[in-house]
């Protein structure tokens, strides 16, 4: 894409709350926001009303342009009022991961030493089992009524120690209803947000207003005003406050909000809301398409759906519940979303019923797309595993141990660059080596190994950490898992690498958890790979757990798999 064309975009669409200023004036009256665990509605006005109000009040509690402030929430309607109260006046939003508790919840507080950490009633319990870890902070304590959905009698009287001087969250709705005039420029710092720390301890990703416009840039060109997002991603992540939250701010069209995922009520809460657009991600595609089939999948207003990752069966997905387009990409928090593609899944007459269609129409979706320069393709078309797209806004590139480049086809480090100032991770807070080291030689290092093909279309093979060096050949971990885990009997797998017993090269090692009920011999096991799997793959050691261990955002922790297998083979 042309450079200035993509300055000019950006500066049109500079920052999402003077977007929020801009139709809170001019549709006022136009619902935007449902809440639907309360059945709440607030138009452009009333959210605009309501954050003013947050915003005026932080600034009278002391509050100033550059303080950080934590919110550990399982609310999202309180996360995305607070979220848009800090921006508002300048503060940066700083949310934690609600599933967060012990060290893992002490450690993102005290690193971000925030000057108010906002929580709720129903999080009360885990702060407290880690106050005396904590340094003093303010608290701003929600209390849900008794009459909302998430108010709970077993956890009204927890309460903090008197050293956290706690202020009431409804408070916060007495302030001034008048829009501010804090200046935000597109470099001001808007977030932190913290990784999951799988390796090594989380790093906090400090994100400016512009870094949100670079975020959404690749998704909101196609969202029509009269479009319903539908969202249960949980806030403190950036798939749901930032991708689907502020896009649809940017485009003055709708949002419906749920606590969370459920693949029970999706179909009913698509139906409720109108909703005609979302993302799933990872295990909610299965999780759907596992549900007993009816008559009635196909008639409902869900016309585009982004997944992540792009599943090779997605077509499949989209005949039977009648999607008319999914889109797949890359996003990450440090380097925003890098690539996207569209695929045009159905024929015109076999997608979303006429009667229930709305927004931009077929044709209209796919010029669009053609003319930015995002790659295009049928359904039914095949594509490589681990499709991601093509880039516009960032420049990207596939590098080599030495930071050179590699030519299409060739497995390296995904690593991207600015096309214009503050579109990627300003650095990690309060950790300036580790910014160094991957800015290093002007490149951002994802820590994701992918390869480009001719087209200048990217694909993921795996994390970085996750190559294995065999008998000769370089092996993704991913390819290994994804073999073991199409076995019946197998729930999840995860495979590493350890030094191999003789030579320079690896060993592999996987752990396994079976399905429930389901019983699996190693010996077994071993037979089917023979089967499936070429021998440089199959795996030197091969354990069977209950279950694997994860961090609180669900990944897989490999590193306290492979001390637990040096651990045995050394004991040996």
């Amino acid at each position: 894409m042309d450079l200035e064309i993509l300055k000019k975009a950006f500066e049109e669409d500079s920052n999402v709350v003077y977007k929020l200023y801009e139709y809170a004036n001019s549709l006022a009256d136009k619902k935007f926001l449902y809440y639907g665990e309360e059945r709440q509605h607030l138009t452009f006005a009333e959210f605009n009303r309501q954050t003013n109000k947050i915003a005026h009040s932080l600034i009278s509690m002391g509050v100033k342009k550059g303080d950080r402030i934590s919110l550990y929430l399982f609310n999202p309607m309180a996360t995305v009022l607070m979220m848009f109260g800090c921006w508002k006046m300048g503060a940066i939003f700083s949310p934690i991961n609600f599933n967060y508790k012990g060290r893992l919840l002490s450690y993102q507080i005290n690193d971000t030493a925030p000057i108010f950490l906002v929580t709720e009633q129903g999080m009360l319990a885990p702060v407290k089992d880690v106050q005396n870890d904590l340094s003093p902070v303010k608290v701003i304590l929600r209390k849900p009524k008794k009459d909302e959905h998430d108010y709970n009698s077993d956890v009204a009287n927890i309460s903090l120690d008197s050293k956290f001087e706690c202020y009431d969250f409804e408070e916060l709705f007495k302030g001034e209803v008048s829009d501010l005039d804090t200046e935000i420029n597109y470099w001001d710092t808007a977030n932190i947000i913290y990784t999951s720390g799988t390796t090594g301890p989380a790093k906090g990703v400090v994100q400016s207003h512009r870094w949100m416009a670079q975020y959404t840039f690749n998704t909101r060109r196609f969202v029509h005003e009269d479009d319903v997002m539908y969202n249960d991603l949980p806030m403190y992540h950036v798939g749901g406050a930032i991708s689907n939250f502020t896009r649809v701010v940017w485009r003055a069209s709708k949002i419906a909000m749920w606590d969370k995922f459920s693949p029970k009520d999706f179909w009913n809460r698509i139906e409720e809301s109108q909703s005609n657009n979302t993302t799933l991600l990872d295990v909610m595609v299965p999780w759907l398409m596992n549900a007993p089939e009816r008559p009635s999948d196909h008639n409902n207003p869900l016309k585009m759906v982004h997944m992540q990752p792009l599943p090779q069966y997605h077509n499949k997905v989209a005949k039977r519940f009648g999607i008319d387009f999914i889109t797949g990409g890359y996003g990450q928090t440090e380097a925003g979303n890098g690539f996207v593609g569209l695929f045009d899944e159905l024929d015109e007459g076999e997608g979303t019923p006429a009667e229930l269609y709305k927004g931009y129409s077929r044709k209209e979706i796919v010029d669009m797309f053609k003319s930015w320069g995002y790659p295009v393709f049928k359904g039914t078309d095949e594509i490589k595993k681990g499709f991601m797209g093509r880039s516009v806004v960032l420049e990207a590139t596939v590098l080599n141990e030495h930071d050179e480049e590699l030519g299409p086809g060739q497995y390296g480090q995904l690593a991207f660059r600015n096309r214009l100032p503050y579109c990627m991770l300003d650095g990690y807070y309060n950790k300036p080596e580790a910014t160094v080291e991957v800015f290093r030689n002007l490149w951002f290092h994802t820590g994701d190994a992918c390869y480009k093909d001719e087209n200048g279309i990217f694909y993921f093979v795996d994390r970085m950490g996750g190559f294995i060096r065999t008998k000769g050949e370089n092996i993704s971990s991913y390819q290994v898992e994804d073999i073991i885990n199409s076995h019946p009997k197998i729930q999840i797998c995860a495979a590493l690498p350890i030094p191999a017993a003789d030579g320079e090269e690896d060993d592999i090692v996987v752990y396994a958890s079976l399905e429930e009920g389901a019983s699996l011999t190693e010996k077994e096991l071993r037979e089917w790979l023979a089967q499936e799997m070429p021998k440089f793959m199959w795996p030197k050691h091969i354990r069977f757990l209950d279950s694997l261990p994860r961090t609180a955002t669900n990944k897989i922790e490999k590193y306290k798999l492979k001390q637990m297998i040096l651990g045995e083979l050394e004991q040996k």
